[in-house]
């Protein structure tokens, strides 16, 4: 018969520690397993922010800088080796410097931000306080309110490419009125509701104007007195040779979201109602996550000729270009690709290593020092070809 004490007895004090202990071992080894996997899927997800919000701002920053001189068939390099230059404008550019459509790319350097350099992003980076060479216009500093200090802009202009076919031109050489397919006017706004900027070539010469009145019933513009213009056209456009199009004053730079405590890759638009006054649009956050831009600008080597080389060997910061000829817009002119770097960092924190000696982020010859906060950042550069001031174009 067994003993009935044999039959009630537990674990003794020994054998219950010991497997708490296994118990708390084999917790350990999952809740170790449980924060590196935790960690690694932050990293991997940093990392994935990272390269796709580089990718959507590389693409938009190329696209919008092979725009520059596009201005119908032939590019402003090519209106600019007739005499006198074909490419016109009828708009107030002493005024509105954004306005200056004889020169359709305008870098702004941000001060000691030079090859040669260092620069120390912050967690929360200080807005409107860098000064530029050339100094901005006081509508482009007014309209960039959140610009990042330490961070270059670049100013483009051109017309869209989405133009329509001239059908009519009515009234006189010098004010004429344009006519076209009612159905084409949705191609011919190109997003804008109510454009008042157009240009309208052939590929003999081109014109940049603002509307006095745009009719869409009749489907036509008509040029005259508007608070953006100061002179008449002076080229004669024929029905089935032209196409009109609307025009487009652009302003990118880097800017701080106080809403989502992160810099992005920003743009403003700047147009006029037909005979309105100039405004600027709201500024646009393209990209999160861009945290400093740096650009570099290929020039030309016959800076005081007419014709260019085609050879791009000389490159420079845009205050570099500013100075190399007395005549700024010629200097511009010369320009023909642009080198762009930018910091790209994470959305949230992502386990990142701060980045030391042996890997740091250098672009354009700036090296930058980050913030301790854990995030993934990464360097992204490219050159882009001005394909409208391309030899031969």
């Amino acid at each position: 018969m067994l003993n009935p004490m044999r039959r009630i007895a537990g674990l003794s004090l020994v054998e219950l520690m010991i497997a708490m202990v296994i118990g708390l071992v084999v917790m350990l080894g999952v809740v170790q397993v449980f924060a590196a996997s935790r960690e690694s899927y932050r990293l991997s997800e940093g990392l994935a922010r990272v390269q796709e919000n580089s990718r959507f701002a590389m693409d938009t920053l190329q696209r919008e800088l092979r725009m520059a001189g596009h201005f119908g068939c032939v590019n402003d390099q090519a209106h600019n080796l007739q005499s006198p230059g074909s490419l016109q404008t009828t708009l107030n550019a002493t005024a509105h410097p954004v306005l200056n459509f004889n020169q359709s790319i305008q870098g702004y350097e941000a001060t000691n931000t030079g090859p040669g350099t260092s620069i120390t992003l912050a967690a929360t980076p200080t807005v409107g306080g860098t000064a530029y060479t050339p100094a901005l216009p006081a509508e482009v500093a007014a309209a960039l309110t959140n610009r990042v200090d330490g961070s270059d802009i670049v100013s483009l202009r051109y017309l869209m490419p989405d133009g329509v076919p001239v059908t009519a031109v009515a009234g006189t050489t010098q004010r004429p009125v344009f006519n076209f397919d009612a159905s084409r006017l949705d191609v011919l706004r190109s997003g804008v509701a109510t454009p008042g900027l157009y240009g309208v070539a052939d590929c003999l010469s081109a014109t940049v104007f603002q509307a006095r009145s745009v009719d869409n019933g009749a489907a036509s513009i008509t040029f005259g007195d508007a608070p953006n213009n100061n002179a008449l056209f002076t080229s004669l456009y024929t029905p089935g040779q032209t196409v009109l199009y609307r025009a487009e004053s652009i302003v990118f730079y880097v800017g701080y979201d106080a809403t989502t405590a992160q810099s992005s890759l920003y743009r403003v638009r700047f147009s006029a109602n037909p005979s309105g006054a100039l405004v600027a649009g709201a500024p646009e956050a393209l990209v999160e996550g861009v945290e400093n831009l740096q650009l570099l600008y290929g020039q030309d080597r016959r800076l005081n000729s007419t014709s260019p080389s085609g050879y791009i060997d000389r490159q420079g910061t845009a205050k570099q270009v500013q100075e190399s000829l007395p005549d700024t817009t010629a200097a511009w002119r010369r320009v023909g690709a642009v080198q762009l770097g930018m910091i790209v960092s994470s959305p949230d924190r992502a386990s990142a290593r701060q980045a030391d000696g042996a890997a740091a982020l250098t672009t354009m010859g700036v090296t930058f020092t980050a913030p301790t906060d854990a995030r993934m950042r990464a360097v992204y550069q490219s050159t882009v070809a001005l394909r409208n001031r391309l030899y031969g174009n």
